[in-house]
């Protein structure tokens, strides 16, 4: 009997082994899904904080070649402990950041993100970090697709 019985386990063990090796792998939980079709990023370019502890700013363009609008939701930088999507409007004569919880890349156009007007703000940048070096930027879309793009670390104020 303690024959049978070892027997039958070894059949469902060896039934399920076999099961597993036919089924399709897994995809990793944390890969992020594909930009929205039609999402390039192209010039991306972070800018260190001329004071330690402060923000960076982070640049580049969005092309949205689709014929739909793409609503961009967040930004993370790695190596920055979070990011936030800002502009610069003049108010009250003189110049006033304002966070934005959602951009707008319509189809067809190009959204760039430069010095004194759209930038992503990464705070609390890794103080390793090195003039040169690249790290990933990720965009978040509206409905969750993701593209990530490298963008080249620069010198304080290093427009160019």
């Amino acid at each position: 009997m303690r024959k049978a019985i070892l027997a039958a386990m070894a059949s469902a063990v060896l039934a399920m082994g076999i099961a597993a090796c036919s089924s399709e792998p897994e995809a990793p939980a944390d890969v992020a899904p594909e930009g929205p079709e039609g999402i390039s990023v192209s010039d991306g370019r972070m800018n260190l904080p001329a004071v330690a502890g402060n923000p960076a700013a982070v640049y580049f363009t969005v092309t949205n070649d689709s014929d739909r609008d793409q609503m961009i939701r967040s930004a993370s930088v790695l190596g920055s402990e979070s990011a936030v999507l800002h502009t610069v409007t003049p108010y009250d004569g003189r110049m006033d950041m304002q966070e934005m919880t959602q951009l707008s890349v319509p189809a067809g156009e190009s959204l760039e993100f430069k010095p004194g007007e759209l930038h992503v703000m990464a705070m609390n940048v890794d103080e390793n970090l090195k003039v040169g070096d690249n790290i990933e930027v990720t965009l978040t879309f509206v409905g969750g697709d993701k593209i990530s793009f490298p963008v080249t670390i620069r010198a304080p104020g290093d427009d160019s």
